[in-house]
């Protein structure tokens, strides 16, 4: 019942997987550096309630690459929408791509939710961090902006075709250790391959993508846009660190104490801190968050 197809939304084509039924529609995004396949475990779980559509962002997994923005983007998920005849999508998007379904419910009222899993953009302000003094605010956000720039410098990065093996490999045991479903997970690693005629494989998004994404994010305030949105919106909250997170602890704990704080300012959004719960919640309790998302949109059809 799955069909993969490229769909054409003007300078771009987009690859775009459709789990098929006639439950009403809703749109599953990724986030930054992923691609469809890495939501396939919280698209089959909400499959039962719902004709899920799991899509390639530009410049991600199958997608042909194009300049980025916010406006490019949504005018993205319109077309699709158009393409595969999805009247009123409801929305889920997961870290970028749940900034992305935010954006989506400002700009349509008529939409019958949309859910945020963790799609928050990162903090780069002291006031983004309260609880911390401004001194340790300004310390951390300068040692977590040299994290993203080496993040950065690697985007797009080549290696060998003997090396994939290994890189393979290791994924495997990744999922191993998270409890995923590891035919996903390499799924979803393989899809951000390009494999070049000269035995070099790249690796997506690019560094011109990454680098448009982290300038757009950096800048992105939802606040304004939570206030202005009035259709159903739920907003899931990660509750703990990432490992890799955890060097800044006291960061990460005092945004999360920020972004509980917009959410009960938002008086058209509903918020949900999900208990042992990483910014990975979407590996980590896929089928629990299918049941928030199916029980919160079943609210508002």
């Amino acid at each position: 019942m799955i069909n993969d197809s490229l769909v054409d939304v003007g300078n771009v084509q987009l690859a775009v997987r459709d789990f098929g039924g006639d439950e009403p529609p809703l749109l599953l995004l990724h986030g930054l550096g992923g691609n469809l396949a890495q939501m396939t475990t919280l698209a089959r779980a909400l499959r039962p309630h719902h004709r899920v559509v799991t899509v390639d962002l530009r410049g991600h997994g199958r997608s042909a690459d194009g300049p980025w923005s916010w406006d490019a983007a949504l005018g993205d998920l319109a077309a699709v929408c158009v393409k595969l005849e999805l009247e009123r999508p409801a929305v889920v998007g997961h870290s970028l791509g749940g900034m992305l379904a935010a954006l989506w419910g400002q700009r349509h009222p008529e939409s019958p939710g949309v859910v945020s899993l963790d799609g928050n953009p990162p903090p780069t302000r002291p006031e983004q961090l309260p609880g911390l003094s401004p001194e340790q605010a300004a310390a951390d956000l300068e040692r977590l902006a040299g994290v993203f720039d080496m993040i950065e410098a690697a985007a797009g990065q080549t290696v060998e075709a003997d090396e994939l093996a290994d890189l393979v490999e290791r994924q495997q045991m990744a999922a191993r250790d998270m409890g995923a479903n590891e035919k996903v997970w390499v799924e979803g690693f393989r899809r951000n391959l390009v494999h070049g005629k000269d035995g070099r494989t790249t690796f997506r998004p690019s560094f011109e993508t990454t680098t448009q994404l982290r300038a757009l994010m950096s800048e992105l305030d939802l606040a304004p846009v939570y206030a202005a949105t009035t259709c159903p919106e739920l907003l899931v909250l990660a509750t703990r660190d990432l490992p890799e997170q955890q060097p800044f602890a006291d960061l990460y704990a005092a945004h999360r104490r920020y972004l509980l704080a917009q959410a009960q300012r938002s008086p058209h959004v509903r918020h949900f801190e999900l208990a042992d719960a990483s910014q990975a919640m979407v590996i980590e309790q896929p089928t629990l968050l299918a049941s928030l998302i199916t029980d919160f949109l079943g609210e508002h059809r």
